[in-house]
């Protein structure tokens, strides 16, 4: 079960109002990336703006680290919402394993090996790819080829080993959603400019 869109969108409003910072943004630009990424590949549009507004919503609680994906996804679960609790979790793990995860772990124990069964016995679906992917492509003040995003994360969380991996991992999900729309997916993201490399 989902909410509508004007439910995320008041839940959304409200977690804002319970943590005000630049993440609301991010999820309205995450959410539309989504919607407009869905729509070129016949996927559900409604579901992946609902998945993008509400893939952080576990900042309501507070300042918090891979905290905010146990938060949002015990949040939803409680609403009854089990594939946005699903996006909740997998939206921070390119790679499907939680030691390959950039963030702090401010975490129990359990929340980890809950977390760690979560994603260990999980086949990543397409909205779970795109929401990663879509993650990746928007911050506060808009859309954003992935590299500027990587730069971004890289600078305030730093290099680990897995890096490279988690970019990679991004890279093929864009590859995938690009087959699937017939273009480069940039081209549905008003105001990125695609650089190439040779």
């Amino acid at each position: 079960m989902l909410p509508t869109r004007e439910e995320a969108l008041n839940e959304l409003n409200i977690a804002n109002e319970m943590n005000p910072g630049p993440w609301r943004e991010h999820s309205l630009n995450v959410a539309d990336a989504a919607k407009r990424i869905a729509e070129a590949c016949h996927l559900d549009a409604n579901k992946a703006y609902v998945l993008g507004l509400l893939h952080d919503i576990g900042r309501r609680t507070g300042i918090a680290q891979v905290r905010h994906i146990i938060d949002g996804y015990d949040f939803c679960i409680s609403k009854g919402w089990d594939e946005v609790a699903r996006c909740c979790l997998t939206h921070s793990f390119p790679i499907k394993d939680i030691e390959a995860d950039i963030s702090k772990k401010d975490i129990t124990k359990e929340q980890y090996d809950f977390i760690k069964k979560y994603l260990d016995e999980l086949e990543y679906d397409e909205y779970d790819k795109l929401i990663i992917l879509c993650d990746s492509l928007a911050d506060a003040k808009g859309f954003c080829i992935l590299e500027k995003r990587f730069v971004d994360t890289t600078r305030r969380y730093g290099v680990f080993s897995f890096t490279i991996d988690r970019w990679n991992y991004t890279f093929e999900y864009k590859k995938y959603f690009d087959i699937l729309a017939n273009m480069s997916i940039y081209n549905l993201l008003p105001g990125i400019e695609e650089c190439i490399f040779d």
